[in-house]
């Protein structure tokens, strides 16, 4: 029997803090990629952080789990982690953090559509499908609404924004593997390391088959570091596989919509990158139908509590 339940007060401060980290760190990314490509970082960052969790599940007298079968979800899901972060660095190469952020959050709309398919607890209903809607419509919009030159160079301002895109889908992916396999009900810690240990070799080669190995060793460069070892891949990455153990995966995006808010504010507050009428015109209904695709349930009762005082 599936125990797990809707977001209460514990599951909405933590995603709140996670919204926030995770906006961040794509605006930590693109402020130091002249002094360390974003793959190559993510790729150091992982292989550390992997280190760390080892040492956690050590201390808790944790396995891995090999003798149960499910090394091969960790597998499948380490892979489409570090094809997610892959696709993330090379999108930054091109498009702004703030973009990036959007893209890379759509994740929430490719997770429900995979698990209504999959589990019943995670059924869509009408306005969760408006909200997919919406959120389509405005990803058209974002990508061809353009009407003037955004970038030095527009057309790989677009590439970056689609990579962004990928990347949402493999984190979507992601979500659906862990829910739907023996990972639903393991250790956090278990999932983490798969992630990590993947996402580790698949960026340090991608790295090095690209040339984007050269590091220039700034104050900034090794703050990000360890922002992105301790708090990004460690502790928020720990937190997040917590509450999807806890929590019905297609409700914890009730707030996601945060995260691409908060993007946009750090990008043009940190990097003073250009905020786009095009770009605002295409995210506001991405937004909205992501509030929807997450929080369908409960607009779906306040609507009907409404009705019920309206006579």
């Amino acid at each position: 029997m599936d125990t797990r339940k809707a977001l209460d007060s514990q599951a909405i401060g933590c995603m709140l803090v996670l919204c926030a980290l995770w906006a961040l760190q794509q605006v930590t990314l693109k402020a130091t990629a002249q002094d360390i490509a974003p793959i190559f970082l993510i790729g150091l960052r992982s292989g550390v952080a992997a280190f760390l969790v080892w040492l956690v599940m050590l201390w808790r007298g944790e396995r891995l789990g090999l003798h149960d079968g499910s090394w091969r979800p960790g597998l499948l899901v380490g892979l489409l982690f570090g094809l997610e972060f892959m696709l993330v660095g090379e999108g930054l190469r091109h498009t702004s953090a703030s973009h990036m952020v959007v893209f890379l959050y759509t994740a929430p709309i490719f997770a429900a559509l995979g698990l209504h398919w999959r589990l019943p607890a995670e059924r869509l209903g009408v306005v969760q499908w408006l909200g997919i809607a919406l959120a389509f419509g405005g990803i058209t919009m974002a990508f061809f609404g353009r009407t003037q030159p955004t970038a030095p160079a527009p057309g790989n301002m677009l590439w970056g924004d689609f990579l962004g895109l990928l990347g949402g889908m493999a984190w979507g992916a992601t979500t659906m593997v862990v829910r739907c396999s023996r990972l639903s009900s393991a250790p956090a810690t278990q999932t983490l390391l798969y992630q990590l240990v993947c996402a580790c070799v698949l960026l340090l080669g991608a790295a090095l088959f690209t040339g984007q190995t050269n590091i220039h060793f700034t104050p900034q460069v090794w703050a990000n570091l360890a922002f992105h070892t301790l708090v990004v891949s460690f502790a928020s990455f720990l937190v997040w596989f917590w509450l999807l153990r806890h929590y019905l995966a297609s409700r914890l995006g009730v707030f996601s919509f945060m995260t691409p808010l908060f993007g946009i504010v750090f990008g043009a507050w940190f990097l003073d990158e250009p905020i786009e009428m095009s770009f605002v015109l295409g995210a506001v209904p991405v937004l909205f139908g992501i509030v929807l695709v997450s929080g369908g349930a409960s607009v779906t009762q306040w609507w009907a509590r409404l009705r019920l005082q309206m006579g």
